[in-house]
């Protein structure tokens, strides 16, 4: 079965001093595409060259909501710039956490509004982080609401990405309507370990109603760990739990849900029509 992990952070300081190997793992398990998200300006700046350094890697830059308020105007100016990089195929990991709250709602807001004009500016997807407390979907509906007055899924972002997914819904978290509005908007679904814990019910109903063109996984590395991998530090290549619980809840052959992931990570990204086959260099998807 092929393994698509559509948001691992393999460029963080717990992979710093063996990311080659555990992505040498991954691709051992069966991984052909990883697209390792920034979340502030050092880890974006780290994603490009994990990129840059491994083929069948991508990246993408922005600002994680819990961190919002201490991002700058200089340091935004940073992340604008990185954004051109080659590397780069999405804008964020951005969002709204009403969970933990580590940054005030308005420095969140703020904060995705300014994604959501770079990657109109850039013509390029987002990357979506949204969580609520336990029982509440506040964040939920507030950033629906950004995204309509956005304009996200008219036909002017249509043009702008073409067959791309204007925004993925990173780590699905939230109700069943929820999913289903932004999927009327044309985003993505991506799925995580999050999925097995408990007041995560709702992605069990949402799994199925998930076009295959925009069905997503991923580990979110290092967090987030599904059932038997290390709860210290999650890797790429325990993807492959949350890729069999979704085969068994689409009712799909887990090596045709396989290929459904890469043909849909691909469109992600703006790759759309590669195959997983054929070796690179180092060992990895010859994708690019």
């Amino acid at each position: 079965m092929h393994l698509v992990d559509s948001h691992g952070h393999l460029q963080t300081r717990p992979f710093a001093a063996d990311a080659a190997a555990v992505l040498a793992d991954a691709r051992a398990a069966g991984l052909v595409r990883l697209l390792a998200p920034g979340f502030d300006v050092p880890t974006s700046h780290a994603g490009i060259a994990l990129a840059r350094q491994h083929t069948g890697v991508d990246t993408s830059v922005g600002v994680h909501p819990h961190v919002s308020a201490e991002v700058g105007d200089a340091d935004w100016a940073t992340l604008v710039r990185l954004s051109g990089d080659p590397t780069v195929v999405a804008v964020g990991e951005t969002g709204l956490d009403y969970d933990r709250g580590f940054s005030p709602r308005e420095a969140q807001l703020a904060n995705l509004r300014r994604h959501l004009e770079l990657a109109w500016e850039r013509r390029l997807p987002l990357i979506l982080h949204c969580r609520s407390r336990t029982g509440e979907r506040d964040a939920q509906d507030e950033l629906l609401r950004e995204l309509t007055s956005a304009g996200v899924g008219e036909g002017s972002w249509r043009e702008r990405l073409g067959d791309r997914p204007p925004a993925v819904l990173h780590s699905f978290s939230g109700p069943v309507d929820y999913a289903e509005q932004a999927l009327a908007m044309g985003c993505a679904v991506s799925f995580s370990g999050l999925v097995f814990r408990r007041g995560e019910e709702a992605s069990a109903a949402v799994a199925p109603l998930v076009p295959d063109d925009r069905l997503l996984t991923e580990t979110d590395s290092p967090y987030l760990s599904p059932p038997g991998a290390p709860r210290r530090r999650n890797e790429p290549r325990w993807v492959a739990v949350t890729a069999l619980w979704l085969a068994q809840r689409r009712g799909s052959d887990p090596d045709a849900l396989g290929a459904v992931l890469v043909a849909a990570y691909d469109r992600f990204v703006g790759r759309a029509g590669l195959t997983p086959t054929g070796a690179a260099p180092d060992g990895g998807p010859q994708i690019r």
